[in-house]
């Protein structure tokens, strides 16, 4: 059973990143953007009114994440595993990865920068397609 699964996800894979990274240049749309897109609507782009946050954070929870290397993948795994299965295995290697930056804080001495180095590992992700 899991041979299968990995041949599909091999597949699917392969596919993805056929298409994504083909040799025919688009655009993708009037706001450019990447290619590979599960589903897009033309639309003119519009922007909402935005309420200013009190919060001093630059940190934005529910942006759209960008395409990066893995976005493929990331899709392919949403495919075979489904989107809940998907978000449970996220959360579990993003919490394991903040112990960790936590852990390399103490060990160096310095985890006044924990909260830095986590944030520069949220914008890492979105820039390597992981939160796709």
């Amino acid at each position: 059973m899991k041979s299968v699964l990995r041949l599909c996800l091999l597949a699917v894979l392969m596919m993805a990143s056929a298409s994504a990274f083909s040799s025919v240049a688009t655009m993708g749309g009037a706001t450019g953007g990447s290619s590979f897109v599960v589903s897009s609507k033309a639309s003119v782009a519009t922007q909402p009114a935005r309420s200013h946050s009190t919060s001093s954070s630059s940190l934005q929870m529910g942006s759209q994440a960008k395409f990066g290397v893995f976005s493929p993948a990331v899709y392919a795994a949403k495919v075979v595993l489904g989107g809940d299965q998907l978000n449970k295995v996220r959360g579990k290697a993003i919490s394991l990865h903040s112990q960790y930056i936590g852990d390399f804080c103490n060990w160096v001495g310095a985890y006044h920068l924990r909260t830095r180095l986590v944030k520069k590992a949220k914008t890492n992700g979105d820039i390597l397609g992981f939160l796709v």
